[in-house]
């Protein structure tokens, strides 16, 4: 059970990893500096652009003043230091191999740190569970993973999928845990909120959509997912619903990336904009009365939403694969999905 654990979540963060760097959704302004001896000529729009970040690094180097905005943009997004203020820095290698990055950044380590610290916890649980007799109940941390793990299955794989979503809670478990420690992880000092990059979260999307389609095909075949995608009308609707229908397939994923990247972003910057708004004003009336209790309530706030928006993920995909899945009642799915959408 330990090594099928450990083969799960090796499944969900290798491919994690390897979209960090993706060059189609990679993070605009890590103040990277391009290489000019590897990298090819560009428009001068586009050397333009990427040569902005390095100029600004440059000016603070100088002496120049950091804005706030720069300030708050370092802490987002991802990069190859991890500052340890007022201790000191520390930089992550480069590495590059047959001319693909694949460098570790503070987002990578920190997606490390979610999966051994779920190998090791939920090692540890499963441990306490099996020395147990029939007659004692789970205590500590193995009480709240069966707490946690009886939510997901009766209250969100069942009541979602229906008949057969028991072997669609490994997957289900998975995501949900690693969403919650990422989330959980961000909120520490030093941290790093993984799921705040949009690489990480359409990843974790993607697998949605590749479960979600393979499952329609497994319980409908060829024939009855073409027909799927009719959604029951007329021959004669069939060259406005099926585009319709194709693109729909799509934006679910796309929902799930922005819903979850979006909220994760978010909380840090109101946390901080709150902190520099004493900074903006120099004022400490404004830092006692304003910043220090808005901050801690957002901060609080952000605890709430990082069990949140790991349910809210787990929750969609459940219900995305369940609307696949289903066998019956086409017209009513569709509007339990559109309900789902809102």
């Amino acid at each position: 059970m330990r090594k099928k654990a450990i083969s799960r979540i090796l499944a969900l963060v290798v491919p994690v990893l390897l979209s960090l760097n993706s060059p189609v959704f990679a993070t605009a302004g890590q103040n990277e500096a391009p290489v000019a001896a590897t990298a090819p000529a560009a428009p001068a729009s586009i050397e333009a652009s990427a040569a902005a970040p390095a100029e600004a690094e440059t000016a603070h180097a100088e002496g120049g003043e950091e804005k706030p905005g720069d300030l708050i943009m370092h802490h987002i997004l991802d990069n190859h230091t991890f500052a340890f203020e007022p201790f000191g820095e520390v930089h992550l290698p480069r590495i590059e191999v047959a001319g693909y990055d694949i460098s570790i950044t503070k987002h990578v380590v920190m997606i490390w740190l979610a999966a051994i610290l779920l190998v090791v916890i939920a090692s540890a649980a499963g441990a306490s569970v099996r020395k147990m007799s029939a007659n004692q109940a789970p205590k500590g941390v193995a009480n709240v993973f069966e707490s946690l793990v009886d939510f997901i299955s009766n209250d969100v794989a069942k009541p979602n999928i229906g008949h057969g979503y028991e072997k669609y809670l490994p997957y289900l478990l998975t995501v949900f845990f690693f969403i919650l420690v990422c989330n959980l992880l961000g909120l520490i000092p030093y941290g790093a909120t993984a799921t705040g990059n949009v690489n990480v979260t359409l990843t974790l999307a993607t697998f949605t959509f590749i479960v979600t389609q393979v499952s329609a095909f497994k319980a409908h075949g060829i024939k009855g997912y073409l027909q799927h995608l009719t959604a029951g009308t007329h021959w004669a609707l069939w060259i406005i619903m099926v585009p319709i229908e194709i693109l729909g397939q799509f934006t679910k994923p796309f929902a799930l990336t922005i819903r979850l990247f979006a909220n994760m972003t978010a909380g840090h910057i109101i946390i901080l904009s709150l902190f520099f708004i004493s900074f903006i004003l120099k004022s400490y009336i404004v830092a006692v009365a304003v910043s220090i209790p808005f901050a801690i309530f957002i901060y609080l706030l952000e605890l709430f939403v990082a069990f949140l928006q790991a349910f809210v993920f787990t929750m969609l995909s459940a219900l995305f694969i369940g609307l696949a899945t289903a066998h019956e009642g086409g017209h009513d799915g569709h509007e339990l999905e559109a309900s789902g959408h809102h």
